[in-house]
């Protein structure tokens, strides 16, 4: 016999719905229903409620969700064209690097030039050596970092600059030591791409050297020409001329035609803006245009902020007037930023795909780095038979299954070997058995 509140004598408790009871608990719109649970241990009965919604059903505690898929584009359209978007998001996210290397005599003015660029101080605690401390001393190789944000992009800005270079009265070899840390980073790149974790590789390679030429010098000096011709097979050259508020307007072009003239005469390849497309827009195609014929940059550097009538600019004041810095008609240093700014992932790609690529042939075809079966290189395999100390679990377990992938393929090797050598006394027995027959 059944009890009022659905339950049967001797039988487990079960939940009854109870439609004939309805509560109004929940949202607007949505339809309450109450279940009761009658026990003769009880005396009040529990309540459950299912509250069933647009967003979904509320069944003792859990939310079982059927969400439909709306597609808020229109018709017939695919969705691909966002790709774009998305390597914008991941690169934004991810932020950039880029490294810089600026050459030149001392007093051209490179430090304050990479400040006026980004806008930055990248040598808070530099010190000016004294004339008692540049007759000792020799090229070297300082390199400072910096994170730049702006608009929520990161660029992790590396600026290498050269010290002493020039300064000396017998400077044969003083860029020796430039070439060679430009080797370096490329042999730190290449070691990491061939070892373990290829994931989270730092990239300090020189994607652009600013190479600044004197504006007393008449021209390019021997020194500029040795140098330009031992790096322009490792590094995009930008020639930058220096001071150019020290000479006047035709100067600076019969001087850049000099300059440019000698270049092609030593057959010494500097960085080539690449050329529009067709369906480029006319304001880029002239902005190129500009920029391929401004080739080398004559700039000035400021970082003193200047009011002239009534606006604040950033120049150098002199007796007779304003220098400007970012006037075009005054200088080139807005056609250098923009050079830099629109063509750095060129940059990347030209030292990526040409010097580097360059770099990593020469090494693997004179053998410095020879591969193993596996893919890993001989450094590698030496780091870890060394005992493996700095390297993870996961790295010892690849390293273990390694040596038994090769111990199966040695005993693989010597079972076919003897099988070889079995073959002809197997066929000479063949033809003893045959003659006998």
């Amino acid at each position: 016999m059944n009890s009022p509140g659905g339950l049967s004598n001797g039988a487990p408790s079960r939940f009854v719905n109870s439609p004939s009871r309805e509560s109004s608990v929940g949202p607007a719109g949505s339809d309450t229903s109450e279940s009761s649970l009658d026990s003769p241990n009880q005396h009040k009965p529990k309540k459950l409620f299912r509250i069933r919604s647009r967003a979904g059903e509320l069944t003792f505690g859990k939310l079982l969700t059927n969400p439909t898929f709306v597609n808020p584009e229109q018709a017939g359209y695919v969705g691909f064209a966002n790709l774009p978007n998305q390597v914008h998001r991941k690169s934004v996210k991810k932020g950039f690097e880029f490294t810089l290397m600026v050459v030149g005599e001392s007093g051209l003015g490179k430090s304050t030039l990479v400040n006026s660029l980004f806008l930055t101080d990248l040598y808070p605690e530099r010190h000016v050596p004294s004339a008692v401390e540049k007759i000792q001393q020799t090229v070297k190789i300082d390199a400072s970092t910096v994170e730049i944000e702006e608009r929520g992009v990161k660029l992790r800005l590396t600026v290498v600059d050269t010290p002493g270079f020039g300064d000396s009265l017998n400077s044969t070899d003083c860029f020796r030591p430039i070439i060679q840390y430009i080797d370096d980073q490329f042999e730190h790149y290449l070691n990491d791409e061939s070892g373990l974790n290829r994931r989270h590789i730092v990239d300090n390679r020189v994607h652009c050297c600013f190479y600044f030429i004197s504006p007393s010098g008449h021209g390019l000096k021997p020194l500029d020409i040795a140098f330009m011709k031992a790096v322009h097979n490792k590094v995009n050259i930008v020639p930058v001329l220096a001071k150019a508020d020290t000479l006047t307007l035709l100067e600076v072009v019969s001087l850049k035609k000099k300059i440019i003239d000698q270049i092609d005469d030593h057959g010494i390849r500097i960085y080539p803006l690449p050329d529009c497309d067709s369906d480029e827009d006319e304001d880029y195609k002239e902005q190129c245009r500009q920029l391929k014929s401004a080739v080398p940059f004559a700039v000035v550097g400021a970082n003193t902020v200047i009011e002239v009538k009534g606006r604040k600019v950033r120049g150098r004041m002199y007796p007779w007037g304003v220098v400007e810095v970012e006037n075009p008609e005054h200088c080139d240093f807005i056609k250098l930023r923009t050079m830099l700014i629109t063509h750095m992932q060129d940059l990347q790609e030209v030292t990526q795909e040409t010097h580097y690529e360059n770099f990593r042939a020469e090494k693997l075809a004179s053998g410095s780095i020879i591969k193993s079966k596996s893919g890993k290189s001989n450094a590698v395999y030496g780091r870890l038979e060394n005992g493996g100390g700095e390297f993870t679990d996961k790295e010892r377990e690849l390293r273990q299954k390694e040596e038994e992938l090769r111990r199966m393929q040695e005993r693989l090797t010597r079972m076919q070997a003897e099988i070889e050598s079995k073959k002809p006394q197997l066929i000479h027995n063949g033809d003893l058995k045959s003659q006998d027959v």
